[in-house]
């Protein structure tokens, strides 16, 4: 009701996000939990998002800056500058076959179910056939999540006690980091690039050997995947779209 004097506001419903056309203009209200804050932020380019914590004695959400009695203040400061802001880097995924996914917190590249996946990667000029429970490539914001457990296994691979992202990086760098899922060495696949960043000028490519059962998807949305089998290339990179996040 409060919003009510401040102009005009749309109800969005969670479904309708990914079809929504945004106005660059818009101020986003999110009011739920992390994992709402992240998948909004995706569908975004730089306008402002205000995370409301709609419950803190049950939530403690990396992105949830507000509760419920700040809202009004935190939208009438926004429209008038006055409130700082902190931007998160987003990764991208494109495919040859010209699909594309983003990602707040990481994109997974390998086999859909607890198989091994067979692919070729490349980096930076070198290229090697591996085979592996799959890729992660991490935000700053996603990289003391899922992608860190993944890079102590492959830190384990190489021998390495310590890595200069193994306490994750920030969130607005604009930069990635990937990491290999239990690389597997045979003699036809290898296990010598199983971590690395990913800069505005580089990017990850990786070709799948898989007739079927590869997917990409990202923040751990494993219904929302794209195909990953034989002849599909994808490319992941720092996104050209940036998240901003009112705090």
């Amino acid at each position: 009701g409060e919003l009510l004097s401040l102009g005009r506001f749309q109800l969005l419903e969670r479904a309708l996000l990914a079809s929504y056309i945004f106005n660059p203009t818009d101020i986003i209200i999110v009011i739920g939990q992390d994992g709402l804050v992240a998948n909004t932020l995706k569908y975004l380019n730089v306008q402002p998002v205000i995370a409301v914590n709609p419950d803190p004695a049950r939530f403690d959400g990396q992105l949830l800056p507000f509760e419920i009695a700040q809202l009004k203040s935190a939208v009438v400061d926004t429209i008038s500058e006055r409130k700082s802001h902190t931007s998160i880097t987003f990764a991208e995924a494109s495919t040859n076959d010209g699909q594309t996914l983003r990602a707040v917190n990481d994109i997974f590249i390998g086999p859909k179910s607890h198989t091994s996946a067979r692919y070729r990667l490349n980096w930076k000029g070198l290229s090697e056939t591996q085979s592996s429970s799959g890729v992660i490539v991490s935000t700053g914001f996603g990289s003391t999540g899922w992608y860190k457990s993944v890079l102590a296994g492959a830190m384990g691979v190489m021998g390495l006690i310590s890595h200069s992202q193994q306490e994750g990086f920030g969130w607005g760098e604009k930069r990635l980091a990937f990491a290999v899922r239990e690389p597997f060495p045979s003699k036809v696949t290898g296990t010598d690039i199983v971590f690395g960043d990913i800069s505005k000028n580089s990017s990850l490519t990786i070709e799948s050997l898989m007739p079927e059962g590869g997917v990409i998807f990202s923040d751990g949305l494993e219904d929302d995947y794209l195909q990953f089998n034989s002849g599909v290339i994808v490319s992941v990179s720092v996104s050209a779209i940036t998240g901003q996040l009112i705090i």
